[in-house]
């Protein structure tokens, strides 16, 4: 460990997710919330974002989908929204869960 972690008491990881912007904290943190990533952003999602959360989470193995960046949370979208078009071509009706 060096001294830069002894005094702040983080590890590797953590020093690597604030300087990316992954993490809550920091200027990376504030700029991700206000983009609308962040849990802010994850309560703002309808059920189809929830269950392509959940698919990534379960099935794909990515880890929690429940502080995710605004770029994540954006792919999440364009996702949820090819699925609700796909619907729509396939069955001629609007996906039954509304899009917020």
């Amino acid at each position: 460990m060096d001294t830069f972690n002894k005094f702040t008491g983080q590890n590797k990881t953590q020093n690597a997710n604030a300087s990316s912007g992954q993490g809550s904290g920091g200027v990376g943190g504030l700029f991700n919330n206000a983009m609308g990533g962040g849990a802010t952003g994850e309560k703002k999602e309808d059920p189809l974002d929830k269950g392509v959360d959940m698919f990534q989470q379960h099935v794909l193995k990515q880890g929690p989908q429940t502080n995710e960046s605004a770029m994540e949370q954006a792919k999440d979208e364009r996702i949820s929204d090819a699925i609700r078009s796909g619907w729509k071509k396939a069955t001629g009706s609007n996906f039954p869960v509304a899009d917020k």
